[in-house]
């Protein structure tokens, strides 16, 4: 009698090297980048697991991978599978929500410094940046955040007690009590809009939460208030952003990541001095980099068994 086959992982871009290690002990792994890169369609007929870092997994490429049993998210967003597709094939999707709460969180406070204190007007480097640049202090002024997930938890902390932010919240899901406990203020969208010196969005993308916050809500907020994206792009409509600030409206804004990605290199906000863009990379650091893929590698050794 013959030992059954090892079932087939397949792995689209580059992941945390002990994850594949790790998974190799346990199932076929094949790679889908590097020299000997091997293309979907030449292994969709056995394969069983994904792991998904950046990739995308549609409907078509579900229906052609009749045995594919577990597509395992390294990070957070669904916005890269068909989920209804998904279900329909009965293939459990997974992500890793807690591996890179702590990365984000700072990239998130990194993109509010670097706006407010005029770094990315100084990398620049364009003219009389010592005298063009009159920074702000955090101390003292409000936070407001729409979602409060993990993340967002973690930066209302940091901002609180790091800087002495005042931090308002909203999210219809979170109770006002957990809002509270967590050391924020719960209240509803309009009244953090009009509150909030410095905004920071941290809400999956759904076709609820597509253009949540576009030219009226960025009209609500105080003028010479911030905005920071770190969540999803679409989630704050872009033409509306870029209007607000060549109006005056808006002092600054930081986006880790946008609709289109990657920006193109003459999209009209890479011309905006107080503007600092970085290519979704909240997550990019050593630490969160191995937690996602080894806790992704982990949900596919238990689930293919």
């Amino acid at each position: 009698m013959t030992d059954a086959p090892a079932p087939l992982v397949w792995i689209p871009r580059p992941v945390h090297p002990d994850a594949v290690d790790r998974l190799s002990r346990h199932a076929e792994v094949r790679l889908g980048y590097d020299a000997d890169a091997v293309p979907f369609d030449a292994v969709c007929h056995r394969v069983a697991g994904i792991l998904l870092r950046t990739e995308r997994v549609d409907g078509a490429m579900m229906r052609r991978a009749p045995r594919l049993r577990i597509i395992a998210r390294h990070g957070v967003g669904l916005d890269t599978v068909d989920l209804d597709q998904a279900r329909a094939q009965g293939i459990t999707v997974t992500t890793t929500p807690t591996a890179n709460t702590q990365s984000v969180a700072e990239h998130t406070i990194a993109l509010l410094l670097a706006v407010r204190r005029g770094i990315g007007l100084a990398v620049r480097g364009e003219g009389d940046t010592r005298t063009a640049i009159r920074g702000r202090e955090l101390n003292g002024a409000t936070l407001g955040l729409v979602g409060f997930g993990r993340i967002a938890r973690r930066v209302a902390a940091i901002a609180a007690h790091g800087f002495g932010m005042r931090v308002l919240a909203h999210d219809p899901v979170v109770p006002d009590g957990d809002i509270t406990a967590a050391g924020a203020e719960p209240a509803e969208l309009p009244a953090v809009l009009a509150a909030a010196d410095h905004l920071s969005l941290h809400v999956p993308l759904t076709p609820g939460t597509r253009g949540l916050i576009g030219a009226p809500e960025l009209a609500a907020l105080p003028a010479g208030a911030v905005v920071v994206n770190t969540s999803r792009g679409g989630i704050l409509d872009e033409e509306a952003l870029l209007a607000s600030l060549r109006a005056g409206h808006l002092a600054g804004a930081g986006l880790d990541v946008t609709t289109v990605e990657p920006l193109p290199r003459d999209h009209p906000l890479r011309a905006e001095p107080a503007v600092v863009i970085t290519p979704h990379t909240g997550a990019q650091t050593e630490e969160a980099l191995y937690r996602m893929a080894a806790e992704a590698a982990d949900h596919l050794i238990r689930h293919l068994g």
